[in-house]
């Protein structure tokens, strides 16, 4: 997770640096189509992980209340099997 989140950080820095070159490049002689372009794909790449990143955050919860669910069963569990133990007579 934290290598997704860095991940879209870094995108959504990049992406702000390739905007502010384009407004500088306004002036300038350069091809601002092929500027706009990989603007654009920069977004529509960002987006994409931001997605995934919400989809790995909505996962890691259902794995989180699985988890907690199999806890709370292994703890009712254990404490039959004490009461069980305890209910039955000792040998000695």
């Amino acid at each position: 997770m934290p290598q997704l989140k860095d991940a879209v950080a870094e995108l959504e820095a990049a992406l702000g640096r390739l905007e502010a070159s384009v407004d500088s490049l306004s002036d300038s002689h350069s091809p601002q189509r092929l500027v706009r372009a990989e603007a654009e794909a920069l977004r529509r790449d960002r987006a994409q992980l931001a997605m995934d990143l919400d989809a790995s955050r909505a996962r890691e919860k259902e794995l989180e209340a699985l988890a907690d669910e199999a806890s709370r069963a292994l703890g009712v569990a254990i404490a039959e099997v004490k009461a069980a133990m305890q209910a039955q007579p000792q040998k000695h």
